[in-house]
Order: C-alpha cells, then structure tokens, then sequence
C-alpha cells in the first residue's frame, strides 16, 4: 500500500503545482493585456484631452507604464502609442516563469517532441552500431594512416563518387526536388545523433551532394543569356558560389580526420637530449612587452648547457641590449633590416650552431614545459624538420573585447589553432607560424633558411620544407600565451599582410604545381591561400540582392519556390556539416562576422598580388597598447557604413516593389528582402566590433583559480586563493574574518612544484573579501620565480582551451541577431548630436519587451511518508 499512496501524493503536489503555474500565467496574460490597454488608453487621451490638463497628469500617474511617463507630448505619440500596445501583446516578456514543468499549451508539442527524438536516437544508434560492424577495422581514434588508404576503401570511394555524379547531374521536377531535400534532410538529422567520426564523414557527403548539386543547377539552368544586366550580375554571384563550394570542399578534405597527436616520450638520461637555439626577434615593441618572454625562457626545464637563449634586436636598442646582458643571454643585432623577420633570424642562424631551433614572438610567453613536451617527436621520426604549437592568448582581441566576450566563446584563431592544424598534421602539411615552433637546423640549412620572398615567411617556410620531402608535426597542447592585437585597425593591418604573403606565395611558389609535394598537401596549402581570398566574394554576397532590388536584374534565373528548393538545402546542410566539425571551435555565423570585417580591406591587396606578387612589404604588429575613453572607430567603419546604407536602400526599394511592382515579382522580392535583412544583421555585427572598448590596463589580468598565502608583518600566515595575476599586481580571495586596510605592507607566497617563493607588495584596494595586490620591484631572480609561479606554468592555458561549450546553430543565430542590434545602438550612441536625435527618435518607435517578472514557482519535492 506505500507505492500507490506515493504516487497520490505525487500526483497531488503536481497538480497543485500546474494549477499555481495556470494562475500565474493568468496573471502574466492580464499584465499584457493591461499593458496593451494602457498604451490604446494613453492614444485616446492623446486625441481627446489637452495635454497639460489634470487630467493628462494623472492618467499617466496611474497608469503604471513608466515607458510613456514623459515630461511633455511629442509629435508622433499617436503612432508611437499605437506600435507600442502592437508589442506588447505580440512579444514576449523579458523574464518568464521560471518551471520544471512546460506549459499546459504546449504539452502535445513537447510529447511529440520527446517521441521524435527517442526514436531519432533509438535508429541513430542502430546506425552507429552497424557502421561499428563495416568499417571497423578502419575507424581509429588516433589513426596512423589517412582513411580511405585500402584498395578496398579506394574502390568504394570510387564506386560512391559515381553515384553521386549521377544523382547529382540528374534533373528532378520541383515536387521530386523536394522530396529528394526532405529525404537527405531527414537521414542528416538520424546522423546528427550518432556520435564518432564516421558520422560526421556521412554528414559530409551529404553536404557535397546537396551543394555539387545545387551548383550544377545554378551553372545549367539559372543564367538568363538573353539579358546582359542578368548576365553580368548573375555570372559574379555565380562565381562568389564556385569559390564558396571550393572553399567548402577543400575544407571538409582539409579537416576530415584531426589527427590529435600524443606526445613522444623522451630518453630518461639528460645527456641524449639535443641542444636548443631559443630565439626571441624583436623590432620595436616594449621593454614590458619583451621582458616576460626573456624571463620565463631562462626558466623552462631543459639542461642549461644544452639551452641557448638568444634576443634578436633589429632595433638597435640599448634597452634590449641592457636586458640581455642583465638576463645573462646572448644579444644579436645587425647591420641593415633587409627582409624584416626572415632576415634578422637568417643573420641569427650564421651566429648560432645549436641542433635544433625554438622561435618566439617576443610578446609570447613559453611555458616550462615547452621543450620537454616537443622534442620527442624530432626523436622519434628524424626527418621531422619542423613542429608546431596553438599560438594562445590571454588578451582579449579586438572582437572580444569590443563584443564583451572574452573566455565567452572561441577566438578568431581557435578554428586554425584547434582544428585546422590538426587537420592538417594527418597529411603531413601542418603549417609553421611563426611563432611557438622548433625547427631543425639542418632541414633549415637545407632550403637556404628562412623563406624572403613574401611577407609570411613562416608558411612559406613549411612549404620549402615539403618540397625537399621533411616532415612537419602539430602538438595541439598551448605551450606559450602572448598578446592579441589591441585594435580592430591594428587586427585589420595584420590581416591584410597575412593575406597578402598567402597570395604571394600562390603565385611565387604554387603549391599545385612543382614537385615534391603529395595532392593531400597540395590541397591543404592551397585551401589556406584560397581562405584569405575570401574579400571579394563576401563583398558580392552583401550586395547581391540589391542587383534585383535596384535594377530588377534576376542574378538566379529561376522561380522563388526553385530557389529555395534548390539554395535552401545548401544553405542547411552545409550549416548543420560545420556545425558538426567545428561546433567547439568556432560557433555558427560568427565566421561571416570575421569575413565581413575583413572583406572591404583584404580585398584589395590580394588582387594587386596576384597581378603584382612582389609588391608590399613587411609591418610589425603593435601590442601592449591601451585605450583611456570607449570610442567608435569612423574610419575602419567607412566601408561597414557604405555596406549598410546600401541595403537600407534595398530595404526601402522592397518596400516599393511592394507597393508599386508587379504581383508575380513579389516571391522574387520577397527572397531578396530576406537576403538584405540577413547581410544587415552581419553588418550589425561588422559595426559593433568597430566601436572600441575602453582599456586603461597595460598589463592584462590573467583569471585564475591557485591556492596562494599571505604573510602579515606580525608572522601571520593566511592561507587565500589567487583568482587574478598580470605583470605588476595579483588578486586575492581572503578567508573570511580577514580585512586587510589599503596600503599595507604584505608578502605574497606562491609555489613552483615543491617550491615556495616570497613576493613583496602592498594592498592597492579592497572590496569585502576580494583585494588586490600591488607588487613591489623585484631582483633578477624573483621577477622569475614570478613568471615560473604565474604565466609559465604549464596546465593554465590548457584550461582555457577547453573551456567553452558547443551552442546549437539557432542560439547562434540569436545571438548574432542581438549583437547586431547592439551594434547599431552603438552606431547611434557615437553618431554626432545632430544625427543621434533623429535616430533616437526613429528608434522611439520601436516596440519593446515588458519587464514583468513573476514570482518563479517553488520547487517541487518528493513528498515523504
């Protein structure tokens, strides 16, 4: 008899549960409603009272709608009164009930739901084990060899392109189109549920499927030759459409099967260790910015006599040349500047005779671990010329920054850095970059050093290496962090030299043609090339639909319903493809946020160098600077601000189309308007990034977890957390009781291994049991215990890395949505004061959330007998 009185009670307690959850969504109904009628009230009382009488006043004193509590009446009260009741009946309040339970009205929809993906799952993981069964001998977490290698898999391979060709070229009717994009749509939605590699290869050949096909039709039935405005205007979206289906294809190849290569052990006895050049080139950055480099490379854990520091100064400064000489490392300079950062480490290497050579941006800090964790694989595999590590961050970017999402989500480079590279290391193509790497010096001598014919000497560099048949490796552990560019115009400059050298390298050293490389690193080197011109392209997309809208020219030939038949499938499947491969590297949408940015100002210098390769020259990125006042970059922002009055205008000539253009243009317009809406959210985005965020820090802050101890004048000892640290102060997590005054002398100690080191600082602020530390100066020897205790330790950067969680597609979209609307509240809010009001006013106009917030519902528990 206790199991049916359990679920009496239970039953009981749910049902008092929905009837409070039914009664406040009562409440929640007569809110809006009162709302609503407040605003049509305020309307009437607009029309029918003087607008200063008593009676005015005191309907908007009771009226309880703070939101038209004005001092005095405007001009367009009654519209805007009137779009205000609109909004709130029609959206959503800002805060809804908070419940375990759904809603009563959608109770059928959540049951059909949940049946859905039970059974969703139930054949995915039938899928998943008969898949197992087939291809097992083929299917490894770390494969050794690239798939497809069998001539069983070959003949497969083969067998399955034949079939695509032909489903691919085959012309359907419209009905027999849709059924065929229900049917692949619905078989992407069973793999989505089946977890491992082999699933995401299937998703992948759908997408090819889905997208080879609809480019066939775009290239043999939607060119209208008899038009030559269609034509014109058709034939540049069509090949913005082949380089995207290119870049696509070159892609999934590129990122097919991550390698993830573990680490090689190295011999137990010291003395078979090989000996290390480390060389840190500079120009023209800091004293504070080289200072934490320098120092935490004299403390990474390698025999000292088989270490060999060295700082590269093509400055010719007598500060860099004093740090050496203080650090105990060697100092090289030269003569001339020839050939920028190629030429000051080609001119390092005839000074130095190590085996081996470790390169760091001089704002990148190493890690201690940083050469015990690499040179086993130049061990294990002797014409292994080169290895590479992520290049990580600890300062915000520009994109961070600006849009508030530092440690919120994967930077721009955590697609290349935690992805690509791996990507690329199964066909032994990964890439050099500059930075973070070692090099072989006898693989260096080999191809006459540093590659100088372009301005990215690192990629060009891995690419001679190939040629002459050395190896290259990826460890996708961060073993270094250094500093991100600070403004979107120097992020802009670095870009543009990025894309500039890639396409220099196309022309000078094409990687399709030559000899001594395979077709898998063929493709890669030119998928990476390919990638950074990207400029034109993007700038076609965000003006495409404004052909149609401003000149009636039909850019696809063809009905609204074949567009969307054909496009829409693309479009989706392609989405939910990367979204599989790259969810935790870079969320949906934020790439064509990143391409935007970029596209106006890359655009440009790829094509002077693919007709003039040998133009541009070498900048130096700018780091360690800092902003005192928020701004909005005007000038960066041109091109965005170009971009978006032109769809503005698309938009209202929709709205002509609308009123005055032909009935069956209508879907036509329709297309193109939703087209214009979407580039204007990415332009959103585009100038919410240029407007810059304040940053009054020089050295950034580094949040951390880390036990820690504070040491009182008086012999006290309390044990705290470490929850910050940067160059010149920590912050500290006390223990309760402790309140510690501004301004006392404290010591900080922090441990390294088994070892404790002593810190001297003061107490700069303090907020209950959060304070901050400033560090007092310090000798040689302890501001390096400090960089060992703080920046190099070797597991901070690996918990960034994994760190961010994967988002579903529509969250992406949404967010993007909001960003972009922030990014034009942003514009008004920096636009100059005779602009700004009518804005303000415009956007007076718009309806807005209610803020009622009921009470959340209590928690339900299981009664007891």
């Amino acid at each position: 008899m206790i199991a049916p009185a359990r679920l009496l009670l239970r039953r009981r307690a749910h049902d008092a549960v929905q009837r409070r959850y039914r009664r406040q969504r009562r409440e929640l109904g007569a809110g809006r409603l009162t709302t609503s009628l407040h605003c049509m009230l305020g309307l009437l009382a607009w029309c029918l009272l003087r607008l200063e009488s008593p009676a005015w006043q005191v309907l908007l004193a009771q009226s309880g709608f703070a939101r038209f509590h004005q001092r005095r009446a405007r001009p367009g009260d009654p519209l805007r009164y009137g779009f205000q009741a609109i909004g709130s009946l029609l959206l959503r309040p800002r805060h809804r009930p908070a419940s375990a339970h759904p809603s009563p009205g959608r109770s059928v929809w959540r049951f059909f739901s949940a049946g859905r993906q039970a059974l969703l799952k139930r054949l995915a993981s039938r899928l998943a084990r008969l898949g197992e069964k087939l291809l097992k001998p083929g299917v490894s977490s770390t494969p050794t060899t690239p798939p497809g290698s069998g001539w069983a898999m070959k003949a497969l391979l083969v067998l399955v392109v034949l079939m695509l060709a032909l489903v691919i070229t085959q012309p359907f009717s419209l009905i027999a189109q849709a059924f065929f994009a229900l049917l692949l749509w619905g078989i992407a939605r069973v793999i989505t549920f089946i977890p491992g590699r082999l699933a995401t290869l299937m998703l992948i050949v759908l997408s090819l499927t889905v997208s080879t096909r609809y480019l066939w039709w775009r290239y043999t039935s939607t060119l209208n030759w008899g038009s030559p405005l269609d034509v014109f205007f058709g034939l540049l979206l069509l090949v913005a459409e082949t380089y995207s289906w290119l870049v696509l294809l070159l892609g999934y190849v590129q990122t097919l099967w991550p390698l993830n290569r573990p680490l090689a052990a190295l011999p137990r006895e010291t003395e078979h260790w090989p000996s290390v050049d480390l060389m840190i080139p500079t120009y023209n950055e800091g004293l504070d910015v080289v200072r934490p480099t320098v120092l935490a490379a004299l403390g990474i854990d390698w025999p000292r006599d088989k270490l060999h520091i060295h700082l590269l100064d093509d400055g010719h400064r007598e500060t860099m040349r004093q740090l050496a000489l203080e650090a105990g490392i060697g100092y090289i300079a030269r003569n001339d500047n020839r050939h920028a950062k190629a030429g000051n480490l080609n001119h390092a290497l005839t000074r130095t005779h190590a085996e081996f050579v470790a390169i760091f941006d001089c704002d990148h800090i190493p890690q201690r671990s940083f050469l015990q964790l690499t040179m086993g694989w130049f061990l294990k595999d002797r014409r292994l010329g080169l290895i590479q590590t992520p290049h990580h961050f600890f300062s915000p970017d520009p994109f961070e920054r600006n849009l508030g999402r530092f440690r919120q989500m994967p930077n721009e480079g955590t697609l290349f850095y935690g992805l690509v590279q791996d990507g690329n290391d199964l066909w032994n193509a990964a890439f050099f970059c500059g930075s973070c790497a070692i090099l072989r010096r006898q693989a260096l001598e080999a191809i006459g050093g540093f590659a100088v014919e372009t301005v990215t000497e690192d990629a060009h560099t891995a690419l001679r290496l190939h040629r002459h048949g050395y190896h290259s490796a990826y460890l996708r552990i961060p073993q270094a962090a250094g500093l991100a560019t600070e403004s979107l115009a120097a992020h802009i400059g670095q870009r543009i030299r990025w894309a500039r050298g890639m396409v220099q390298i196309f022309r000078l050293d094409n990687p399709l043609r030559g000899k001594g490389l395979s077709l898998a690193q063929r493709l890669c080197y030119c998928n990476a090339m390919l990638h950074f011109l990207a400029g034109v392209p993007r700038l076609i997309f965000l003006t495409a639909p404004l052909a149609f809208l401003f000149f009636h020219a039909y850019i696809i030939h063809a009905s609204a319903l074949a567009i969307l038949l054909f496009a829409g499938p693309h479009i989706l499947h392609s989405s939910l493809t990367n979204a599989r491969i790259q969810g935790r590297y870079r969320p949906a949408f934020w790439s064509e946020i990143y391409d935007a940015v970029l596209s106006w100002y890359t655009a440009r210098p790829t094509l002077v160098a693919l007709f003039s390769p040998h133009k541009g020259k070498f900048n130096v990125t700018s780091k360690g600077g800092s902003f005192s006042e928020s701004y909005f970059d005007w000038t960066i922002s041109r091109p965005y601000l170009l971009l978006v009055a032109l769809n503005l205008l698309g938009v209202a000539a929709a709205g002509w189309h609308f009123a005055y253009g032909a009935p069956s243009d209508i879907p036509t317009v329709l297309i193109s308007l939703a087209w214009t809406l979407y580039n204007l959210m990415i332009l959103g985005g585009a100038v919410a990034v240029a407007a810059e965020a304040r940053q009054v820090r020089q050295t950034h802050r580094v949040e951390v977890q880390l036990p820690a101890a504070l040491a009182l004048r008086d012999g006290h000892i309390y044990h705290c957390w470490l929850r910050d640290y940067s160059e010149g102060g920590v912050g500290l997590e006390l223990p309760s009781g402790l309140v510690l005054s501004q301004g006392l002398a404290v010591t900080l100690l922090l441990k390294r291994g088994s070892q404790e080191h002593r810190f001297d600082a003061r107490v700069a602020h303090g907020q209950q049991a959060r304070v901050g530390l400033r560090l007092l100066p310090m000798s040689l020897a302890q501001h390096i215990n400090y960089i060992q205790c703080t920046f190099a330790r070797a597991d901070t950067w690996i918990q960034w890395q994994d760190s961010f969680q994967e988002t579903r597609p529509l969250q992406n979209f949404a967010d993007i949505l909001r960003l972009s609307l922030g990014g034009y509240a942003r514009l008004v809010q920096h636009a100059p004061l005779p602009l700004r009001r009518p804005l303000n006013w415009l956007a007076s106009f718009l309806p807005r959330r209610d803020q009622l917030a009921p009470a959340p519902l209590a928690t339900l528990k299981e009664p007891t007998l």
